[in-house]
């Protein structure tokens, strides 16, 4: 395989980081490397928030689901799914432009996103590690001000990157699901609980897979985070409603 694919195959979250900064340089190509991402119609619908503010990453490490390795990142970005710039500009051009739909922020995300991991695979290239926080999308109220998000701006990813430190580089990287079970051709099939059963066979280290399964459900699915994530989203939405 070439080095590309390797890097790809190999890369896994980081969340314990060298003390050693990333050279400015270098950091410049990993925002250029964001900005060459594939985007609906060239529109680029997304914004990047680089943190530097100490207090403000600090604020951010405990807003999201308290995890100080986010305050001890050498770079820290936040990508924005942006639906006010483009709304903005047709307004000042006299275009005329509807409100913002769900569907435009369901595109700006997916550009958002896209334009994250090609930071990702950038930084990986150069030995970068780094760590993809969900969380950002929780807590709307908080984030909404820590960010000065006006209304259309929605945080779509918040990564985290720096050099990892020996024991994240030694650390195995999580098994993933086979290919069987991962692609499928032409139309899509729900699974029947057998083939869900042995996709999933390898996850309890004890066999007991309806023990696992009730336990990941409860962290996962079913947790305190889950729940502020909908109510978070759901927030959000209310600015996308249309006018009755």
């Amino acid at each position: 395989m070439n080095e590309t694919i390797r890097q790809l195959y190999e890369r896994k979250s980081v969340r314990a980081y060298e003390d050693r900064p990333i050279d400015e340089t270098i950091v410049q190509e990993i925002l250029t490397a964001a900005a060459m991402a594939p985007t609906a119609g060239n529109q680029q619908l997304y914004t990047i928030l680089r943190i530097t503010d100490p207090a403000l990453l600090a604020a951010l490490a405990d807003s999201c689901d308290h995890q100080p390795f986010i305050a001890e990142g050498k770079l820290v970005l936040v990508f924005l799914a942006d639906c006010l710039k483009w709304n903005d500009a047709f307004r000042y051009a006299d275009a005329k432009p509807r409100k913002p739909g769900v569907g435009d922020l369901m595109l700006a995300v997916s550009d958002a996103l896209i334009a994250a991991e090609n930071a990702v695979v950038a930084a990986e290239s150069y030995g970068i590690g780094s760590c993809y926080i969900g969380d950002i999308m929780e807590n709307a109220e908080t984030h909404r001000e820590l960010l000065g998000l006006p209304d259309y701006i929605f945080p779509a990813a918040l990564v985290v990157f720096g050099y990892p430190t020996e024991q994240q580089k030694q650390r195995a990287k999580p098994a993933r699901i086979g290919m069987d079970f991962l692609v499928q051709e032409n139309r899509y099939h729900a699974y029947s609980e057998a083939e869900l059963r042995e996709l999933f066979k390898d996850k309890p280290l004890d066999g007991d897979y309806d023990r696992w399964m009730k336990a990941f459900c409860a962290w996962k699915y079913n947790s305190d985070f889950a729940r502020e994530l909908t109510r978070s989203v759901a927030e959000y939405l209310k600015q996308y409603e249309p006018k009755k």
